[in-house]
């Protein structure tokens, strides 16, 4: 190593070496915090599914159906989304005898977890639940059709998870 120094120069070496970890430190991937905000706040317009975005998106997939023609469509949900916190549930249990006689007693207390996000305290969330839906009306300018109803009930029914008797296919009044 003596030799080889030597043989490049201080100054050179030192030169190589500082070149080295430059190399190294650009080649380590980073990413900007604004890059991963908007990456974050596009995952969550993706997720949020409410009653206004299902509907749209089930307009623009009857409408691409032969026979549906123009189609309106309402949504109604049974409660709106719901987030799942962690809890712990820590308990103590005593046994006391007297005599004869044994008593348990068992007390628990409930505390939601908390994690520092941003330099605040907020709940753990696990997970959350969307919300579920309580029913669907199609009016659809083929909704005369039984065949036309039949498809929408079935769609709507497997897009959605909902029994078919919360579906309901109606026709388009003309001129609307």
């Amino acid at each position: 190593m003596k030799a080889l120094l030597e043989q490049i120069g201080i100054r050179k070496g030192v030169l190589l070496l500082l070149a080295g970890i430059c190399l190294i430190v650009l080649s380590i991937p980073h990413s900007s915090g604004k890059k991963e905000e908007e990456e974050k706040a596009e995952s969550v317009q993706t997720q949020d599914l409410t009653a206004q975005n299902l509907e749209q998106r089930l307009v623009q997939t009857l409408s691409k159906v032969e026979g549906v023609g123009a189609v309106r469509v309402m949504i109604t949900l049974k409660s709106s989304k719901e987030a799942v916190v962690n809890k712990d549930t820590p308990y103590e249990e005593e046994e006391e005898k007297d005599g004869d006689s044994e008593k348990k007693s068992v007390s628990r207390q409930e505390e939601t977890v908390l994690v520092e996000e941003d330099g605040e305290s907020v709940p753990y969330v696990v997970k959350e639940l969307e919300p579920e839906i309580e029913g669907v009306v199609v009016i659809a300018q083929g909704g005369q059709n039984a065949t036309v109803q039949k498809n929408i009930t079935e769609a709507v029914t497997a897009l959605f998870d909902v029994p078919a008797h919360k579906v309901k296919v109606l026709k388009m009044e003309d001129g609307s």
